[in-house]
């Protein structure tokens, strides 16, 4: 059976108010069509066709890559015309077990186990559609079912051309379906659009099943949220927050402890060990992982990155691209940069930033300092207002500071330099040269006394 994937993304979604294709917007870090393409991908072995339209280069441009075949709608004139222009792209010479599937670019989190219910309905013989029953149906296409105790589908009617008595249905359409692609064709070129909006709806297909005696099997959707459509800012804001309750639900059913699930962002992955915990208002991109027992703290932004079990992230801090050893103290207001790579029990602390720089088992850099370019040694201490001098306007120079090394507060260390194992550096020194293991290097005028001196004053008028 060949499974094809059509993703309707020609909508211009002028609610949202935005130069931005209303599937360009972000729910938890990705386009609302990537989460659909994500959904397509966890089907197997499909091809994806997106139909595109409003700001057609934009959308082709972000799934550049991405496999999936891009079908312009110009102009938009309904579902069922955009449907139209993917029957050339369909299985070419259809099996009797073909199916194609509809999903929609603004209908960010239905889940693969739904899509895959309507697909196996489906079995390339019959029409399923995903139906859900609202308190509220307004705005939505309500579903036609026979008067003999309502099992059979009829048809679907817009809301718009619904009769009082028909928006009294609570059962409403989802949009998304799944026909068996021989069928699909026929029918959707059978479309016509007469109606109150003068398009071509997709849904009229229902009616012509039938007439065609295809049974038209009514699958429900799981549960609310994954059949929400975006279409305007409050709208993606309540999926966001419905999005990130769903997550944090599963990291703490899996063992987390969040301090309010109501203040987490999850927009990306997150692998926790046992005995997590994570204070309020943190935000995790990309791929996390965090070990047993790490802590972090209020505020953190942390994207791309590994923590280390038992390791405190203290709260302000800002991880990205950078990886923090077991029981490694971080922050509070550090920032690690791309790069940064914190072995087990060294400190970090406030206000001081690390960039493609190593740091030895238990090296401390605990306040006000900058290390760029480095490799630290174990047992390090790097004093306050310290730096790395590692840029030379057009290239990066790399600092090498060995084993149990004391760095003075307001040091200066201009790359490429080496500071031997068990040396100090005084304070206030601009080091420019390689220094010597184990011995005292003070690099820094000599201390003079002027007497006799007078302050300027500010001239008068």
């Amino acid at each position: 059976m060949a499974l094809d994937i059509v993703i309707m993304a020609a909508g211009k979604g002028t609610r949202m108010k935005s130069r931005l294709p209303k599937v360009l917007h972000r729910l938890a870090g990705r386009t609302l069509l990537q989460h659909v393409l994500d959904t397509a991908a966890a089907l197997g072995e499909a091809r994806s066709l997106v139909v595109t339209g409003h700001g057609a280069a934009d959308v082709e441009q972000s799934i550049a890559g991405s496999g999936a075949i891009c079908v312009r709608q110009e102009p938009q004139l309904g579902t069922g015309h955009a449907m139209q222009l993917t029957v050339p792209h369909l299985a070419a010479a259809p099996g009797a077990e073909d199916t194609t599937l509809i999903l929609y670019g603004d209908v960010p989190l239905i889940e693969p186990a739904t899509a895959r219910a309507l697909v196996d309905a489906c079995a390339g013989s019959c029409l399923a559609v995903l139906t859900l029953t609202l308190d509220d149906p307004t705005g939505y296409g309500r579903i036609l079912r026979s008067a003999d105790g309502g099992a059979r589908v009829l048809g679907i009617v817009e809301h718009k051309d619904a009769s009082p008595e028909q928006r009294t249905i609570n059962e409403v359409n989802t949009g998304l379906m799944a026909a068996p692609t021989a069928l699909l064709k026929r029918w959707v070129m059978a479309l016509t659009n007469d109606n109150a909006q003068r398009e071509y709806y997709l849904t009229d297909i229902v009616a012509l099943a039938v007439a065609d005696g295809v049974p038209v099997i009514a699958i429900s959707a799981h549960d609310e949220t994954e059949v929400l459509g975006v279409n305007s800012p409050v709208q993606l804001a309540d999926l966001e927050r419905r999005l990130q309750r769903r997550q944090a639900e599963a990291l703490m059913e899996a063992g987390v402890r969040l301090a309010d699930p109501a203040r987490f962002d999850l927009r990306g992955t997150l692998e926790p060990g046992q005995d997590v915990e994570i204070d309020v208002g943190c935000v995790f991109e990309g791929r996390i992982v965090i070990g047993d027992g790490a802590r972090i703290g209020a505020h953190c932004v942390i994207r791309d990155a590994t923590i280390g079990a038992g390791a405190v992230i203290h709260p302000f801090t800002h991880i990205e691209g950078a990886s923090v050893g077991d029981g490694a103290l971080v922050g509070p207001y550090a920032r690690l940069r791309p790069g940064a790579a914190l072995g087990a029990e060294v400190h970090i602390g406030n206000f001081v930033e690390v960039k493609n720089s190593t740091l030895g088992r238990g090296a401390k850099a605990n306040h006000l300092a900058y290390l760029g370019d480095a490799t630290v040694g174990e047992r390090v201490n790097y004093g306050a207002g310290s730096i790395t001098a590692n840029y030379d306007g057009a290239n990066k120079h790399r600092t090498v500071i060995g084993n149990d090394v004391h760095i003075g507060s307001n040091c200066v260390l201009v790359a490429p330099v080496t500071i031997g194992d068990g040396a100090t550096v005084g304070g206030g020194s601009t080091v420019s040269k390689d220094t010597p293991p184990g011995q005292l290097t003070v690099a820094r005028a000599r201390q003079v006394s002027i007497a006799g001196w007078t302050r300027p004053v500010k001239a008068k008028k």
